[in-house]
């Protein structure tokens, strides 16, 4: 699933295309991926002028002029692809929305299986919607001492915390394990047990990989492809997810592969020691 890195880069490049055009009809070629009768979403949108195109956590915001927003939660396999013709845009090959614009041309929203929702929300609507969320990771008010606050109220899992939406947003599974190895920090140890100085690095290592892979245009695995095609740069920065039975970069162990929480995380042994092992109270990384 698009994480912050990869929504961030679709906002942006949608952004170089959309802002000022007018939708000038809507067609729901499935309607299982919007909310509501798909009549009303159509009417809702139709007439509307684009502004500017944001990103709230894993979310790709639609803003028009008027205030209103579509938001794209784009699922497992989510695209927004804009096109210069009448009918869906280039490379799509499961089209599920299309939004076609008084000057020609269309945005399609395409998803092979169909995970992914968009909603269109009034102002007050989305203003409720938004506060549901956590605060974003990379806004200047996210700071030390605020990740430190919402550590130390769970007991879950860190990587599970991370995880939580409601928490942060933004974080998946992706960026949450990546964090974990540069600060050092085994992904199960309890949140509430992770010390000061810990939690320092976690904060540092989690803005500080996020921003690298919004810089690399996100991490493509599978699916994910940017609003011009592209695939995300950032696999090739990645120390820990996905590296199972390779060396450790920072100390030459191997990486080992776990699941709890229904989801698969990777872990340096020797970097990363267990809870019970005292990563917790760690206070330097190998």
């Amino acid at each position: 699933m698009p994480e912050l890195p990869e929504a961030e880069t679709i906002a942006r490049g949608l952004n170089r295309v959309l802002p000022g055009r007018v939708v000038s009809s809507v067609t729901v070629l499935r309607e299982d991926v919007v909310d509501g009768p798909p009549h009303r979403f159509a009417e809702a949108v139709a007439g509307r002028r684009f502004g500017t195109t944001a990103r709230r956590g894993k979310n790709v915001v639609l803003t028009f002029e008027d205030a209103t927003r579509v938001v794209v939660n784009l699922g497992m396999t989510g695209r927004l692809v804009p096109g210069t013709g009448p009918g869906p845009g280039p490379g799509s090959t499961h089209p599920a929305v299309l939004f076609q614009f008084t000057d020609g041309g269309s945005l399609t929203y395409d998803d092979v299986r169909r995970f992914g929702r968009l909603r269109h929300l009034p102002s007050s609507d989305w203003t409720r919607w938004s506060r549901r969320l956590g605060p974003e990771p990379l806004a200047r008010s996210f700071t030390g001492a605020r990740l430190r606050r919402i550590l130390s109220r769970s007991r879950s899992p860190v990587r599970s915390l991370l995880l939580d939406q409601r928490r942060i947003a933004g974080v998946g599974n992706i960026y949450a394990v990546e964090a974990c190895w540069f600060a050092g920090i085994h992904p199960r140890t309890p949140a509430n047990l992770i010390g000061e100085v810990s939690a320092t690095r976690l904060h540092r290592s989690l803005r500080r990989v996020l921003r690298r892979a919004v810089e690399a245009g996100g991490t493509t695995l599978r699916n994910y492809r940017a609003p011009d095609g592209n695939e995300g740069r950032f696999r090739r920065a990645l120390h820990a997810y996905g590296r199972e039975g390779r060396p450790c970069p920072r100390c030459r162990a191997v990486i080992e592969r776990i699941v709890f929480g229904g989801r698969s995380a990777f872990v340096c042994p020797r970097c990363q020691p267990g809870p019970e092992d005292g990563a917790a109270t760690m206070g330097d990384v190998c």
